[in-house]
């Protein structure tokens, strides 16, 4: 058992005046903020949404941190983790650790993903909850004194991260490749002389789809977790009448797309296993006599979504519905989804594949790190 500090030096960071463009603009050294981290997938991060300039670094008490350091966020919220790719800073959101020589930096982060609820509870605030400098640096963790069991533990949990990575880099290109041809066959109309066939139309998204808003969460219920598949469904009863109320069974059970609807508007989704959508969704049944799920997901990709609204945007069903859409003849529609559908199905057979590999390298975290499972004697 050791202090965090006694495995590596622990960094705080900070943010640059942000009305001086000079500690922003054409700025080549990577500044990371939890917002960053929020939508982040991966271990190793490159460069966040905004870079900072050799002023903005000076100008403030944020400091550079060496490749292979862990990010942790220290507020709002606690506990992203994260490797720097690169030598990089961050905001003020982080109690980066530069590990030691001793110290595996891939075991480190591990380690602190591990010992996320326990650093999270020893936060303190009362706007939001913070770690100080001083208590991540006190904070006791068990490590292994030999480097090469730090090692050798990291790499049991590393391998499976390998692999969800690289499928989230498979599915990347696979919707990258469902895009193209998209956009060749219904943008820039490649595949029909460079013009658009005359029996096409345009209609509106209300005309091609039923369209509603996701139900209110009700209070102190949980989810219900399936053998395959956990489910936004709740286990009390509750239930709206209608398609977009809460209950106990899914109530959309056809292929579908949803919209972010408030906070981040214009988030995509082909959802294609039974849901019921909440209130910040926005949910599109496409008449498939007209659209397929997938043409519908493909054009609205494709768009500038944007909201109304002043103090949080905010997206609604009947503005909604007037926006513009592209329809293609039957036949075009039922070509192209068929030519896209395998696309589709290797992503979901990935993501499952994911979901899979996610929750046994969960199942190891805690085994691996408590030393229930021993390695010691393991050749890797």
């Amino acid at each position: 058992k050791c202090k965090i500090s006694d495995i590596g030096t622990v960094v705080g960071g900070a943010t640059p005046p942000t009305k001086k463009t000079e500690n922003y603009e054409n700025g080549n050294i990577s500044w990371i903020t939890p917002k960053d981290l929020s939508s982040f997938n991966g271990r190793y991060i490159e460069h966040g949404e905004r870079n900072i300039t050799e002023v903005g670094l000076k100008s403030c008490h944020t400091q550079l941190i060496s490749k292979n350091s862990v990010l942790f966020s220290s507020r709002a919220p606690i506990g992203y983790v994260a490797i720097a790719a690169k030598e990089m800073c961050t905001n003020q959101g982080f109690k980066s650790i530069i590990p030691n020589e001793n110290t595996d930096s891939l075991f480190l982060y591990y380690l602190l993903k591990y010992n996320k609820d326990k650093i999270e509870n020893m936060g303190s605030g009362t706007t939001f909850k913070e770690v100080s400098g001083t208590i991540m640096k006190n904070i006791v963790v068990s490590v292994p004194t030999d480097k090469q069991i730090q090692v050798k533990i990291s790499s049991f949990l590393g391998v499976i991260d390998d692999k969800i990575e690289e499928n989230e880099k498979i599915n990347n290109n696979l919707e990258q490749q469902a895009q193209t041809i998209f956009k060749s066959w219904f943008i820039d109309f490649e595949a029909f002389s460079n013009r658009k066939p005359s029996d096409w139309s345009v209609s509106t998204l209300g005309n091609v789809s039923i369209m509603g808003a996701g139900g209110d969460k009700p209070q102190n219920v949980s989810p219900i977790k399936t053998d395959l598949y956990e489910y936004p469904i709740y286990s009390n009863g509750l239930s709206n009448e209608g398609l977009y109320g809460f209950t106990d069974k899914p109530k959309i059970s056809e292929e579908s797309v949803t919209v972010s609807a408030r906070g981040t508007i214009g988030f995509v989704c082909l959802r294609h296993i039974p849901y019921v959508p909440i209130v910040r969704l926005v949910t599109l049944i496409p008449k498939t006599e007209i659209i397929s799920a997938k043409y519908l997901y493909l054009w609205l990709k494709q768009l500038h979504i944007t909201g109304t609204g002043t103090t949080q945007q905010q997206l609604t069903v009947p503005d909604f519905q007037k926006t513009e859409i592209l329809v293609p003849s039957q036949e075009i529609v039922t070509l192209f989804t068929t030519t896209v559908e395998p696309i589709f199905e290797k992503i979901w057979a990935n993501q499952n594949e994911n979901e899979k590999l996610s929750s046994l390298r969960d199942t190891l975290l805690p085994k691996l790190m408590s030393g229930e499972l021993d390695v010691s004697n393991i050749d890797l």
